[in-house]
């Protein structure tokens, strides 16, 4: 059953009328082009689809226009190492629902070692209320590996009552972490959190409670895990991988 107390971001509207022209990035891509207003799930929704549709370049939008640095971090986060996003963020028009989250991070694999910077730079000379490290676990993410800090990050940094936007993660897991992943989401639903995730993993978007939306070159779409063309190839490849590869390899 959906839990209303954590639908804090309802829906996502494109403001068409203001745009000039659809013939520019972002605004060319597909599912930008066709792009009217998008439902959001209030524990988990996924945007998915192929490189180049546009789901990243929605979320980051959201992000920016959620109050998320571009580059990823939580709400406080302010800084800039390299100026790239596009302009979507304001154009859109996100809804949102009665109460405000109590926390929230933006983790995009990207941009991640940048966030680990900055963390370093700001802990050079703590706050009163201590180092920032210490919410992402204590260890310098810049001394663990890239899996390994994503990893403190997730577990250590995400605190409940929040929004969460992930980038792609599966960039930075193993497959038995994008499972325990699975889980992990599943105790920051029970504590009223809502979640984006742009992904092209199969595994990560097994949440059973959620929303899936595919981008394609004829727009946004919701649909399942199984008519998703990610699963499709995946489950052909592992089905029988020994006729693909030999279509691979000979064509």
């Amino acid at each position: 059953m959906e839990n209303s107390k954590s639908h804090y971001l309802r829906r996502v509207r494109l403001e068409r009328e203001r745009i000039r022209s659809f013939n520019t990035y972002p605004f060319h891509l597909p599912s930008i082009k066709t792009l009217d207003e998008l439902s959001l799930h209030p524990n988990v929704t996924y945007f998915v689809g192929e490189n180049g549709m546009g789901k990243s370049t929605l979320l980051e939008a959201i992000a920016i226009a959620a109050g998320f640095n571009p580059e990823g971090g939580s709400f406080h986060f302010n800084f800039t190492t390299y100026d790239s996003h596009s302009s979507l963020e304001q154009y859109i028009k996100l809804v949102k629902g009665i109460q405000k989250p109590k926390d929230g991070f933006f983790l995009r694999a990207e941009t991640f070692y940048n966030v680990a910077t900055h963390i370093e730079e700001l802990d050079r000379e703590p706050a009163p209320g201590g180092r920032i490290i210490d919410s992402f676990g204590g260890v310098s993410l810049h001394e663990q590996s890239h899996g390994e800090s994503f990893w403190a990050t997730f577990m250590n940094r995400f605190r409940g009552n929040g929004i969460y936007l992930l980038d792609e993660p599966e960039a930075a897991l193993s497959p038995i972490r994008q499972l325990s992943m699975l889980a992990h989401i599943h105790e920051l639903v029970g504590q009223q959190s809502q979640f984006i995730i742009a992904t092209h993993s199969p595994i990560i978007m097994a949440y059973p409670n959620s929303k899936i939306i595919e981008f394609t070159d004829e727009g946004a779409k919701e649909t399942t895990l199984e008519e998703t063309s990610h699963y499709h190839i995946m489950k052909q490849f592992f089905d029988d991988r020994n006729r693909i590869l030999h279509h691979l390899f000979n064509e």
